[in-house]
């Protein structure tokens, strides 16, 4: 059965928003429910101005590594014409897919105040699917949890948590983002934690473009409309760090994207960054003065009392502008019998909180990586995301060998 999409609305300020589509039935009521992947939010691919008014002209804004430029050449892809703007062409053979075709040359001053402010969730169409399956089973639907807001300054309540931008056909999305720690490089990790569906469009699609991520955005915590006249620092204090290596789970990239509940169990990426501009060597790490490890051993749910999600909520009632969170203890979500069970727990965050992460305690009694909110409903009030098991760690472990040293 196909769910059908909600029809458009006005998000506030009068601009038209795209509300966000069905994902699955929630098991435990007799009809359907219409869930959301709660995923990225998106907006005008145009907005932030002309990308060759950005990237190309005298300045050469657009740096490319040498590295980078090979590979691009391999494509096909003209350097000077991406310069112009080519990125925006996203015509199936122009789209790389493939797991090694990543690249993500940095446009400098591409994603000002306005663009990131801007960005707004994609319309994602999905299929109603058997979710009461089993690897593990699916347990009752949980209360919902009323998001707490995160105190200000952000950089001293949670300095993990981000923002991750990026670009699609659909136009400009966000998603939500951890630091992690780099195992090749201890103390001075330059590794984010994300959602798959934050950096790939799935079996439908490739690698998204122009990746970056900010640490505590708006990490004073202005209401959106004073957002409207803050400058880059004050909106980005700890820079642009874009993305020069990304990864994602080969099931994601095969079966993951619009129909949203497939490939969820999957659903994590890592991204390895590098400043926009000079950090004056620093690593992420050490520019945002934190970073959590990653626990691919984490409990069961029976034995996990609680976890905590975090992240930018953006659609109806949040505006994408302040940090979230919420504590839960997490039950069980099957969807369907061939993939892993999920975490889920009561939270009435929405999208944009996707990708954020789900932080317990870890073996060693301090705070850990667990998940990432993967899933979620238009309505009622929970998210799921996946369990890191195998997969997950070595998608990890290679982004931190292919670093190593560096």
């Amino acid at each position: 059965m196909r769910l059908t999409r909600p029809s458009s609305t006005t998000r506030r300020g009068g601009r038209p928003r795209r509300r966000t589509s069905p994902v699955l039935a929630a098991v435990a009521l007799a009809s359907a429910l219409a869930l959301t992947v709660t995923a990225c939010e998106s907006g005008d691919a145009a907005a932030g101005g002309d990308a060759s008014a950005t990237a190309a002209s005298g300045d050469d804004k657009l740096r490319i590594p040498d590295d980078i430029r090979d590979r691009l050449k391999e494509h096909g892809i003209d350097i000077d014409k991406w310069k112009d703007g080519a990125w925006k062409d996203w015509s199936k053979d122009d789209w790389l897919r493939e797991a090694n075709d990543f690249v993500n040359p940095i446009i400098e001053d591409l994603w000002d105040p306005d663009r990131m402010r801007d960005a707004e969730e994609p319309d994602q169409g999905v299929d109603e699917g058997d979710i009461s399956g089993d690897q593990g089973v699916t347990d009752p639907t949980p209360e919902p949890v009323q998001a707490q807001a995160v105190p200000p300054k952000y950089h001293s309540s949670a300095p993990t948590a981000g923002k991750v931008f990026f670009d699609s056909p659909e136009g400009t999305m966000v998603c939500s983002a951890t630091v992690v720690q780099d195992p090749a490089n201890p103390g001075k990790s330059n590794m984010v934690w994300t959602a798959g569906h934050c950096v790939h469009a799935g079996k439908k699609g490739g690698w998204y473009r122009n990746i970056a991520f900010v640490p505590s955005y708006n990490d004073a915590g202005r209401p959106a409309e004073e957002l409207e006249s803050a400058t880059k620092e004050e909106v980005a204090p700890y820079g642009v760090w874009w993305g020069d290596w990304a990864q994602t789970s080969d099931q994601w990239i095969e079966q993951g994207g619009a129909t949203g509940g497939d490939g969820a169990s999957y659903d994590f990426a890592v991204i390895h960054v590098t400043p926009e501009e000079d950090s004056g060597g620093k690593s992420l790490e050490e520019t945002v003065g934190s970073a959590l490890p990653v626990d691919f051993e984490a409990p069961a749910v029976p034995q996990m009392k609680s976890v905590t999600a975090i992240g930018y909520p953006a659609a109806p009632p949040y505006d994408g502008q302040t940090l979230y969170r919420c504590q839960d203890r997490p039950g069980r979500l099957s969807i369907n019998a061939s993939d892993p069970t999920m975490y889920r727990i009561g939270c009435s965050m929405t999208a944009g909180s996707s990708g954020g992460g789900w932080v317990a305690t870890g073996a060693d009694g301090k705070p850990a990586l667990v998940s990432n909110t993967s899933i979620g409903p238009v309505t009622s009030g929970w998210l799921a995301g996946p369990r890191l098991g195998d997969e997950a760690k070595g998608i990890y472990e290679a982004v931190s060998e292919k670093f190593a040293g560096q």
